[in-house]
């Protein structure tokens, strides 16, 4: 499946990336590219345009199959199996598929219809990822959500029935007027759920968001700190193990697709607005990304890619540790080598500086932040910039 150098640089696994920008309406603190969608989706048109994308990407493959597939988006269960069917059909003709891929769909409570999940779980989707954010109404409202709690709740019980036994369900804390008890009482009512997986994050305001302009009041540092504590204990209690800044799974239930990320892999990225991290077998690496607007990606007289920019070798230190500093136990220090091609000694007085100021672990054998470095993960990085 990889493909080597003249040097010690490995072409590292491939996943495919797959964003599907419609939503049934915008929330206010999110900063995806996504858009309302309006009566009828064009299904057909999208995905003939998803695949014309993929044409033109197949020569960043290099031979590789995919190792994972994600839809993102927006609201991918906004679209119908047949239309998800035929595109999984489309990719499996031009890309293969490892035997043990990993295919995730993004969903959200007020999207699920039992018969239309068991349609995707019948395409060999595997894994579903709900967006609960909460199941309490006064901070659904306040997020401006769609569903209710016992939507949510159902959500969870029409996965299981239509085949999924693999799930993650997608919570946030740190919202306005939100106590310890609140925290937790989403937290037990989602584990009450038995998902395989939670990613339990923090609401944060960003730029070109409802909430940057007109920010609701949020809890304060010492109580975000306090929720921050209590919930992470009631999960690890719980059976589900930290392995990344935000994500909690039970024990060989990681997501992989997003593992892929942030051990620095590869992975296409085709939709409107999505990006990609692409290598060379001469060790060059790429980020790509797609124009934004679905209007004008279903434009045929437009590019679907809106720009490319090359990694110089002086960036890729950060680019490289970015990633893998978010994992609980980070990577292996030769990865360093097999994933940017650099030697390892290039990170050899910034780590001893790093590990001087606590933040990172003395192991000659792995890149691991501490736990003050996971804190403090910014300044961690610092260390590391050119």
């Amino acid at each position: 499946m990889s493909d080597t150098t003249g040097g010690s640089f490995l072409l590292p696994p491939l996943a495919l990336y797959i964003h599907i920008p419609w939503c049934v309406r915008k929330c206010p603190y999110c900063d995806f590219n996504s858009h309302a969608a309006g009566p009828t989706l064009p299904e057909d048109e999208y995905v003939d345009a998803l695949l014309a994308d993929l044409d033109i990407d197949l020569q960043h493959a290099h031979s590789r199959s995919l190792t994972s597939i994600f839809f993102g988006g927006g609201t991918p269960s906004l679209f119908s199996d047949r239309a998800l069917g035929r595109l999984l059909a489309g990719v499996e003709r031009r890309i293969a598929f490892a035997p043990d891929i990993e295919i995730t769909l993004e969903a959200n409570p007020g999207t699920f219809e039992q018969a239309k999940f068991k349609g995707y779980r019948s395409l060999g989707i595997n894994r579903l990822s709900i967006g609960v954010q909460s199941f309490q109404e006064a901070k659904l409202k306040a997020l401006g959500r769609i569903h209710n709690g016992d939507e949510a709740i159902r959500a969870a019980d029409m996965a299981r029935a239509a085949g999924f036994d693999n799930f993650n369900l997608d919570l946030m804390h740190g919202l306005p007027e939100q106590s310890i008890e609140d925290a937790l009482f989403d937290l037990r009512t989602a584990i009450a759920q038995a998902p395989t997986h939670l990613s339990w994050y923090q609401l944060t305001m960003e730029p070109n968001t409802v909430f940057w302009s007109q920010p609701p009041e949020l809890p304060e540092d010492d109580l975000l700190w306090d929720i921050q504590e209590a919930g992470q204990a009631l999960l690890a209690a719980e059976g589900y193990a930290q392995y990344e800044v935000s994500a909690y799974a039970q024990p060989g239930k990681q997501a992989r697709h997003n593992l892929n990320y942030w051990t620095f892999g590869d992975f296409l990225g085709i939709g409107a607005g999505a990006h990609a991290k692409l290598s060379t077998p001469d060790g060059r690496i790429l980020r790509t990304w797609k124009t934004r607007l679905p209007k004008d990606y279903l434009d045929p007289a437009k590019a679907f890619q809106a720009g490319e920019r090359l990694l110089q070798a002086d960036e890729l230190p950060f680019e490289f540790l970015m990633n893998v500093l978010r994992l609980s136990e980070g990577a292996p220090a030769e990865l360093f080598s097999q994933r940017t091609g650099l030697p390892l000694q290039q990170l050899e007085q910034a780590r001893r500086e790093a590990e001087r100021l606590g933040l990172l672990q003395a192991d000659d054998t792995r890149l691991v932040a501490t736990a003050k470095g996971q804190l403090f993960l910014n300044d961690l990085l610092q260390q590391f910039l050119a």
